[in-house]
C-alpha cells in the first residue's frame, strides 16, 4: 500500500514540474514599460521633485514620457544651493547622454545659464533662472502659472524626445 502512495506523489510532482515548465506564450509584465532610448534630465534643489518649484515641471515631464515612451529622471543638488555647486550636478547630468537637461529652482536654472555655453552640443531649459543671459542652446521657461509651467514642459520635452527617436 505504501507504494501505491509513493507512486501518487511521485505522479503529481510529475505533473506539477510538467506544468512550470511547459513552454508557453511568454507575457510581459503589464506594469513594465518599454522606453525607447530618448532621455530628458531634470537637474532640481536638495528636496528633489517635491520642491514647490519642480512639482509641475516634473509633472510636464511625465506627462511627456508616457506619450513618448521616453525616459524621464532626475538629480537633486546636495551641499550648498549654489549655481557654482549646482553645476557639478549640471556636469554630471550632461555627461549621462541625456537629450534634453531641464533644471528647475533657484540654483539649478541658474547653474544652466551661467554654465550651459560649456556645452554647447547639449539642449537645456532653465525654469525660473534670475540669470539675465541668452544663449543658444537654452530655452528659458518664465511661466509663473504652475499649469501654464506644466503644460510648456510637456511640449518641449515630448518634442526632444519624439525628435532624439527619428
Amino acid at each position: 500500500m505504501w507504494w501505491a502512495a509513493g507512486a501518487a506523489g511521485v505522479l503529481v510532482a510529475a505533473g506539477v514540474l510538467t506544468w512550470a515548465l511547459w513552454p508557453g506564450t511568454e507575457r510581459p509584465d503589464p506594469r513594465s514599460r518599454v522606453y525607447t532610448e530618448a532621455s530628458a534630465c531634470l537637474l532640481t534643489p536638495a528636496a528633489g521633485v517635491v520642491d514647490e518649484a519642480v512639482v509641475p515641471v516634473w509633472a510636464g515631464m511625465q506627462q511627456a514620457s508616457t506619450e513618448t515612451s521616453g525616459k524621464v529622471s532626475y538629480l537633486e543638488v546636495d551641499g550648498p544651493q549654489t549655481s557654482e555647486n549646482a553645476s557639478t550636478f549640471l556636469a554630471t547630468l550632461v555627461q549621462g547622454d541625456c537629450d534634453l537637461v531641464l533644471a528647475a529652482g533657484a540654483a539649478p536654472a541658474d547653474a544652466v545659464v551661467r554654465f550651459a555655453g560649456q556645452f554647447p552640443r547639449t539642449r537645456f531649459v532653465a525654469i525660473g533662472s534670475s540669470q539675465d543671459r541668452a544663449l543658444s542652446n537654452v530655452v528659458r521657461v518664465d511661466e509663473t502659472d504652475a499649469a501654464q509651467v506644466t503644460a510648456r514642459v510637456h511640449d518641449l520635452v515630448a518634442e526632444e524626445l519624439r525628435s532624439a527617436t527619428e
